[in-house]
């Protein structure tokens, strides 16, 4: 990281400079507010020295600083002066800066002020990096095939720009799939600024993205501003105003845009990863999307799977949010019952593991004590009839006869089964009780049939996978 040095005298600044180069610390020089700014936005600094009276320029070192801290709050300035006193120096803390050092300066006092200042910006880096990784880091769970595959598709794109286009269902992870990219990618110490284009003011969409200027309030960052130099995240870009996607489409080629109210060019530095759970294609044939802006986002298409496809992950998941919720909220570090484990694996999750991480924490909250979590505590047919003192039969099986009503039932349980278990034969057989050729002939004999999906196996019927092939 660089220290940017402001000064209108040369000799002063290229004195400076040369100390700090001495210490070991990357410089940077201005002489004028107009370079100063421009090297601002081009890579802003660790930290600024920056002298208070600046001949020929259009802002002083006031206004500067007024500038940095409402842009970049986060860059400690270091006033000097030739003309100090103690009005300049409270008028300048008051604004923001670091401390304040008097012309002629003590060599020494200077370089302690900056060792002091460099190590205030380190640690408000590294404090942000930690608070980035402490919501993202650890919530990647998994060990299936579908979830290894995911993982090898993203460690793929980690190290490039190239933009991601994330698919699947509401919930199943795209955003913390979007993360992993970020914090495994060269733009880990830069912003993650995600845009939720469903939840934005259709009118509103373009000030909230590109930021506004106004004579009472200045200049007000956009999102992408913010995101500059790291990860623009498209939340649901399938909804985003078809009036803003021609201007993204503009940002995407250019990297440059207007500010609302504003006439000059910003330029930024952007990775984007967008996600949808739309069908895009039949979007742009409807005209509510714009296939140039298509094609610019859809470089690495990258399918996350539904839980329903990983169900093999849903005990670990599961035991991961009972012990973020203890160590979070403080509610009990339960253990899951093998009865408990088996439902949650063979339950409907059309909600995926946002759906998972509500029931979890739902349990927890209303659970009868701190014993395992036991099956009658999730919500289905048993926790909804208050026991499994009977079984209630659905209408279709309740019309059949007895052999046709068996015959459903084992199709569906060992469908259930196998899809639980990853597509393993030889798991299920030994979890149902069967030799694996036994149940080899048993899944035959019903048209229960395995195939490859999302990375992993999934067991359905016969007459389904025909139906796909004719399709």
């Amino acid at each position: 990281m660089s220290i940017l040095i402001v000064d209108d005298e040369k000799d002063i600044r290229e004195l400076i400079g040369d100390i700090l180069r001495d210490e070991g610390y990357v410089v940077r020089l201005a002489g004028n507010s107009d370079d100063c700014m421009s090297e601002i936005n081009a890579d802003p600094p660790a930290l600024m020295v920056l002298d208070i009276w600046l001949k020929d320029s259009r802002m002083d070192g006031i206004d500067i600083l007024k500038t940095v801290k409402r842009d970049n709050p986060d860059i400690p300035v270091i006033i000097i002066s030739g003309h100090g006193n103690i009005e300049i120096a409270v008028a300048a803390i008051k604004q923001g800066a670091y401390d304040f050092i008097e012309k002629p300066f003590n060599i020494d006092q200077l370089i302690v002020v900056v060792t002091r200042a460099m190590e205030t910006s380190r640690l408000r880096r590294e404090n942000q990096e930690l608070r980035r990784r402490d919501v993202s880091a650890t919530e990647m769970i998994g060990g299936s095939p579908a979830f290894k595959a995911l993982k090898v598709q993203l460690e793929k794109v980690t190290k490039s720009n190239g933009r991601v286009m994330l698919t699947g269902q509401p919930g199943s992870g795209k955003e913390l799939a979007a993360r992993f990219i970020h914090l495994n990618s060269n733009r880990a110490a830069a912003p993650f600024v995600s845009v939720s284009s469903a939840t934005i003011e259709p009118e509103r969409m373009e000030e909230v993205l590109f930021g506004r200027e106004t004579p009472d309030r200045g200049v007000e960052p956009g999102l992408l501003e913010q995101a500059h130099g790291g990860v623009v995240y498209f939340d649901e870009v399938g909804d985003m105003p078809t009036g803003t996607q021609s201007k993204i489409l503009r940002v995407l080629t250019e990297q440059q845009f207007t500010r609302a109210g504003g006439t000059d060019k910003v330029r930024v530095d952007l990775r984007v990863v967008s996600s949808t759970t739309r069908d895009l294609p039949g979007e742009i044939r409807a005209g509510r999307f714009r296939q140039e802006l298509y094609d610019r986002l859809n470089v690495v298409p990258i399918a996350v799977p539904s839980l329903a496809d990983r169900r093999e992950d849903i005990p670990e998941l599961a035991r991961h949010f009972i012990d973020w919720f203890h160590r979070s909220q403080g509610l009990p570090a339960r253990m899951l019952s093998s009865e408990a484990e088996a439902m949650l694996q063979t339950m409907a999750w059309p909600g995926n593991i946002r759906q998972l991480r509500n029931v979890i924490e739902r349990v927890l909250i209303l659970g009868e004590n701190g014993g395992p979590i036991e099956a009658r505590e999730l919500p289905g047919p048993e926790a909804q009839g208050g026991g499994s003192d009977g079984m209630v039969l659905g209408g279709m099986v309740a019309t059949l006869p007895l052999r046709e009503a068996r015959e459903l039932f084992e199709r569906e349980y060992l469908l259930t089964q196998i899809n639980r278990f990853g597509g393993n034969i030889s798991r299920t057989a030994h979890f149902v009780g069967m030799e694996r050729s036994a149940l080899h002939r048993k899944l035959k004999s019903l048209g229960v049939v395995t195939t490859t999906k999302s990375g992993g196996r999934a067991a359905h019927f016969e007459d389904e996978e025909e139906e796909e092939a004719e399709s």
